[in-house]
Parts: structure tokens; sequence; C-alpha cells
């Protein structure tokens, strides 16, 4: 914790890029522990990263639907101590930039305003016939495969496996990350690519890594913390002014 708070100190332009665990206090499960989502499917012949595939989206939106509504969104998360303490590292001038696997919203929640959604968000959504736009609340609320009243299907703005990241989040992800002097990785596994390959743009003094489990990069960071990012990421982590 000391070391962590003094390479804050010394740093002027901080980038984090956060994952899944990040927003498991707040009461959303990760992906690929043993009580991730990919481990406790209620689909025994059908995996996870199947039905949150583009082409499964096509074929079988109603099936889609019915597994995004129940395993993607929680309504009820709220940001966790987490994020509320990188939004004051920004506000402080620390932080220039979350970057985030994350598609809750719970970075703008806590107040970060700098968050590239490299998969995109729960909260927007869009009409694939007309693009009319439509905010959470139309998905939830139908019962049946939400459709725009053109008719057309709508689709979350969420990156779905066989789908590309979008080019202007890729930009802006890496122009932050090779100007930064210390990167944050938080709550990730670093097994999703192309985000886990950003780290090899880092140029800065330090990279620190805190995840609860290890990383094929953990050899390249100049610190690693495998605790629990509640004990980490708390007020005592702004009180740097005496290192």
């Amino acid at each position: 914790m000391i070391k962590l708070k003094k390479m804050i100190t010394k740093s002027n332009y901080i980038v984090v890029m956060t994952g899944a665990g990040m927003s498991v206090p707040s009461g959303i499960p990760d992906f690929r522990s043993s009580s991730g989502l990919y481990n406790t499917g209620d689909n025994k012949n059908i995996s996870p990263e199947e039905i949150l595939s583009h082409s499964f989206f096509v074929q079988y939106p109603e099936k889609f639907y019915k597994f995004y509504n129940t395993k993607m969104i929680y309504q009820n998360a709220l940001p966790n101590i987490g994020h509320k303490t990188l939004a004051i590292l920004e506000k402080e001038g620390k932080v220039k930039a979350v970057i985030t696997q994350n598609i809750d919203g719970l970075h703008q929640e806590a107040g970060s305003n700098e968050v590239i959604e490299l998969h995109g968000s729960i909260h927007r959504n869009y009409c694939q016939k007309c693009g009319k736009t439509y905010g959470l609340k139309s998905i939830i609320n139908e019962k049946k495969v939400p459709k725009c009243i053109c008719g057309g299907i709508i689709k979350p703005d969420v990156v779905l496996y066989e789908e590309a990241l979008p080019a202007e989040a890729i930009e802006n992800a890496l122009m932050h990350i090779q100007k930064a002097d210390l990167l944050l990785v938080i709550g990730t596994s670093l097994l999703v690519h192309p985000a886990a390959s950003f780290i090899h743009y880092f140029r800065g003094n330090n990279l620190v890594i805190i995840n609860k489990g290890k990383t094929p990069y953990d050899n390249f960071a100049d610190l690693v913390i495998n605790e629990s990012l509640e004990t980490i990421l708390t007020e005592n982590l702004l009180k740097v002014e005496d290192m």
C-alpha cells in the first residue's frame, strides 16, 4: 500500500485499465473465476461465449435477450469504493483516463469523466434498421425481443464475440497509455485480446497490476497486488500528501 501511494504521489499522468473484477464488490459477478459467469451458466449445451456472440444474436435474438437481461444487467448495482477512489483521483488531476472492459457504467456513475468503454455500455442501445437510440429501460421492460417503432430489432451497444472493438476507443486508449507515467491495471485477468495487448504500448515508469489471481503480465509489472480491491482502493490511498 505504501509503495503504491508513493507511485501515485510521484505520478502526473495516471491511466487506469479495469476489468470485471472492478465491479465484483458492487455485486456484479466476473467472468472467469470459479463463481464467475462462465462457470455458472444455466445453459448446459451452450457456452456464454456462444450466446454472447454476434451470430447467436442474429439467429436467436429471443434466447440472447433472455440470457443478456438476466446475466449481464444488474440494475441495483452501485459504484463501490474503488470506483469512487478513481473518480476522486481524476478530480485531483492524477488520473487522466479510465479504460474499461466493463459495460455497467459504474465508473461514470461514481464521477469519472474520461472513461473509454472498450466493450460498449448496457445504457446505450440502437435500432439496427433506422439507428434510433434507446436507453436501458427500453430493453429491460420488454418481455420479448425489443423492437424499434420502425419494426427493427434493437441491439445493445456492446461488443459481442465476433465483433471488433470500436476504432475510436482503441485509438483513445492507446494515446493515453503512451502518455502515462503510471499504468494501473485493476480487476482483469489480462486474457482478453486485444485489450490485454495494450500494455505493450506503455512506456512509463511504473506498471501496477491489482488482481486477485495471477495474470500473464505479472512478470512485467513493477508492483503486483493480489488482494481484493476493497482493501487497496480506499480513501487511505488518497492520503498521499505526507509521502
